[in-house]
């Protein structure tokens, strides 16, 4: 999917030209665009639809051969130490029958810190080359805090099980990238017993670059939609959140009600009225039990996987920077050949034979590291477009599932309800 340095590679139609160049913004100045000028040949649509339609093929094509067989879990999350200094360690297991890996079953155990430091050793690494690495669950100070403080508290309970779910989808994501599945880190971390195994340090990108062209090409079109959709989906996520909380509370107001009628149905004198509102007690208590199981439901299934997109939406962008670094290194690097040449014309003018001489060897130099910036820009192109449309197609097919699933369990939880009215009304007919 990516070209190699020594290949001979011809002009990307999205390559923007060199007489455009703007000069670096500084970091206080406004905020970046990941675009560049379109080269005449990416004016002609043609010629973009079929790059397209060879990325879709060869993007077929690698599923085909690609077999994914990893299954990886994230399961008994573990506190170790006590106090402040206390941390979380959880199993991870993994079963394959991948001859890179040197077992068909192994567990290892990690803690929050070394998921982080994967994503941070990855990041380093397969960046460069413009794929998308999909990023853990955020920090949680307040979370954590709790956990130290008293894991069999209610809330650090749920803290927990949210960080491991999110955790594991995490690693099943990359070890669904047929990229980074075989990344040496990658086996490592599912592999290697000790814990720890990765060191966790913050990494400070350089700033962006401007526009050099107000044209619109397909990476700044895709990266307006990246934007788009993910202020989209974190509008979403806030209403979904919303209404995770009120089932909740809808849970805890029915838990209460439950309460109230059966003390109400113990008081009564009527038998049949006192039966009648002990049922519906029961009836209610099991509607709480309902609610609970659709709060989870709404979290776990719909929730989370927002949760996840958001993130991965910021990899992506993190993909278009990349690319822009590229093609600035590229364009320095023609700056400075071009002040070479200049230099060695000074020195023929002046007659200076004796610095003549290295003058030659530095625009040699140059030459080549214009030519290879290139070829490195080309690359990361390619990488980006294709990384970009795996991308489109896996989240097709994870909110095609996730949706269907999540419709099917609210279709099974407002069956069970009918079912719950429908035994009690003869008692309320049955009234008296």
């Amino acid at each position: 999917s990516s070209l190699s340095p020594e290949a001979n590679v011809e002009p990307s139609p999205d390559k923007p030209g060199s007489s455009d160049r703007k000069e670096l913004p500084t970091s206080s100045g406004p905020r970046p665009a990941s675009s560049f000028t379109k080269g005449p040949a990416a004016m002609q649509p043609t010629s973009l639809e079929q790059v397209c339609s060879c990325f879709y093929l060869q993007l077929e094509e690698d599923e085909a051969k690609d077999s994914f067989d990893v299954d990886v879990a994230v399961t008994n999350p573990e506190k170790v130490g006590d106090g402040m200094n206390a941390y979380v360690a959880y199993k991870v297991s993994t079963r394959t029958s991948l001859p890179m890996f040197r077992s068909k079953a192994f567990t290892a155990r990690r803690r929050y810190s070394d998921f982080l430091g994967l994503y941070e050793k990855l990041s380093v690494k397969q960046s460069l080359l413009g794929c998308i690495i999909p990023p853990p669950p955020e920090k949680s100070v307040v979370g954590m805090t709790k956990v130290k403080v008293g894991m069999d508290d209610p809330s650090s309970v749920e803290f927990v099980e949210r960080r491991r779910a999110a955790l594991e989808r995490y690693l099943q994501r990359i070890v669904a990238h047929p990229l980074l599945l075989q990344d040496p880190d990658v086996r490592e971390f599912l592999e290697r017993e000790d814990v720890s195994i990765l060191q966790w340090t913050q990494t400070t990108f350089p700033p962006g670059l401007p526009a050099t062209s107000k044209k619109q090409d397909w990476f700044e079109d895709k990266f307006q939609e990246v934007e788009n959709e993910e202020q989209q989906l974190r509008k979403l996520h806030a209403v979904v959140d919303s209404l995770v909380n009120h089932r909740k509370e809808l849970c805890g107001n029915t838990a209460v009600f439950a309460k109230s009628m059966a003390m109400l149905g113990n008081s009564e004198d009527n038998t049949a009225l006192s039966r009648a509102l002990s049922q519906l007690a029961e009836v209610e208590d099991k509607m709480e039990q309902l609610h609970q199981e659709q709060a989870a439901s709404d979290f776990f299934i719909f929730e989370e996987m927002l949760a996840d997109y958001i993130r991965l939406l910021g990899a992506m962008r993190g993909c278009f920077d990349q690319r822009m670094r590229a093609w600035q290194r590229w364009q320095e690097a023609q700056s400075t050949l071009q002040k070479k040449r200049e230099a060695e014309a000074k020195l023929l003018w002046a007659n200076k034979p004796d610095k003549l001489q290295q003058a030659k060897e530095d625009i040699t130099e140059w030459e080549s590291r214009v030519t290879q910036y290139e070829r490195d820009f080309d690359r990361i192109g390619m990488t980006v477009r294709k990384e970009v449309l795996r991308f489109e197609k896996e989240k097709a097919k994870d909110f095609k599932s996730q949706i269907i699933k999540y419709l099917e369990a609210m279709l099974q939880s407002q069956q069970r309800l009918i079912k719950f009215w429908e035994a009690f009304l003869p008692e309320a007919k049955a009234i008296a």
